[in-house]
């Protein structure tokens, strides 16, 4: 398994709707907000790094009040325990 994490930009407002829509996705591990250009850093688990484009088009961008998305591929795992 590895990780992506997903920062998303929502519709003002909509933080937190879009936010339990995500948590629905089958590879969901975790959301956060958080401050600056993005609303949500999400970690998601996937089996298949090749299929990351297509669940996020297919699970992630169908979720109204998506405004933008920002991917972070990981290779490495440091001090995991």
């Amino acid at each position: 398994m590895r990780a992506i994490f997903i920062m998303i930009k929502t519709d003002p407002g909509h933080t937190t709707e879009v936010a339990n829509r995500v948590a629905d996705i089958e590879s969901f591990s975790e959301a956060y907000s958080i401050t600056g250009q993005y609303d949500l850093l999400v970690k998601l688990y996937v089996e298949d790094i090749d299929a990351v484009g297509r669940l996020i088009e297919r699970d992630v961008h169908a979720i109204p009040h998506i405004r933008e998305t920002f991917t972070i591929l990981t290779f490495e795992a440091f001090g995991a325990r």
